[in-house]
């Protein structure tokens, strides 16, 4: 009687270690450094690749990053493309209406790039070329705000699109999350003469609480697991050498 039941325990053993070895889809924009980035061999780096690779460890499951235009996104998770985004997406009401969000694992404030010196303010915008990633929260906050001040908007389908355009003097600005312009474009050669200009946009009515990991409405278990996690790296540094592998300053905020 002995035989089955050592039978049935590494049965039981094995279904344990399966469900603990399982692997988590994490999609994020392909085109968003120093977040993510694509490179020639087709491989995710950046910050949000680097963090959906410590969550996967502190949750024991095996992990893969794949690339996806922002403005696709959420159809995308919807669609069971993949389980989970980390993507640099502000935690904000209407997106909540398409999916649910873990706690933050970060918190930014939007920036104006512009040439040096730009004094912006009400009156700078009129007659502005202002780009922006489509379907971004810039660009929903841009359309409210510097459009009624006679800005024009141009949207993007790559955040680096906006920097090339601004670089040739295509539009006058690109509004986008401070780290990105900062770090993908002012501290680069082709970022001399620009700086980020005017203040910190961070209203939470639309830029929410800071930037979390999406799931699909109701997937409760993931969620929980991915917010352990996320305590977990937190806790023991990961996310801390992950930070200043990429940035000089704490980007978790208050």
């Amino acid at each position: 009687m002995k035989k089955p039941l050592l039978v049935l325990g590494a049965l039981a053993l094995a279904l344990t270690t399966a469900a603990h070895a399982d692997t988590l889809r994490f999609a994020t924009d392909a085109s968003y450094p120093p977040f993510s980035k694509q490179g020639a061999d087709g491989k995710m780096t950046g910050f949000d690749p680097d963090i959906a690779q410590a969550l996967c460890t502190a949750m024991k499951a095996q992990c893969e990053v794949l690339p996806q235009d922002f403005d696709g996104i959420i159809p995308a998770l919807n669609a069971k493309k993949f389980d989970a985004v980390i993507a640099s997406m502000n935690i904000t009401e209407e997106r909540k209406k398409a999916v649910d969000f873990s706690d933050k694992y970060y918190n930014m404030a939007s920036r104006l790039v512009a040439r040096e010196g730009s004094q912006v303010n009400d009156a700078w915008f009129k007659g502005k070329k202002i780009g922006v990633l489509r379907s971004s929260i810039q660009e929903k906050y841009a359309r409210e705000h510097f459009v009624k001040l006679g800005a024009k908007l141009v949207s993007y389908g790559k955040a680096p699109e906006s920097f090339l355009d601004l670089k040739a003097a295509r539009v006058d600005a690109a509004f986008v999350d401070a780290a990105v312009g900062d770090v993908d474009f002012v501290k680069t050669a082709n970022g001399k003469g620009f700086a980020l200009v005017g203040p910190d946009y961070n209203d939470p009515k639309y830029f929410g609480v800071g930037s979390g990991i999406a799931v699909r409405k109701g997937d409760k278990a993931l969620l929980a697991r991915i917010n352990q996690a996320l305590k977990q790296i937190r806790a023991d540094g990961s996310y801390d050498k992950i930070q200043k592998k990429y940035f000089s300053f704490d980007i978790y905020g208050k």
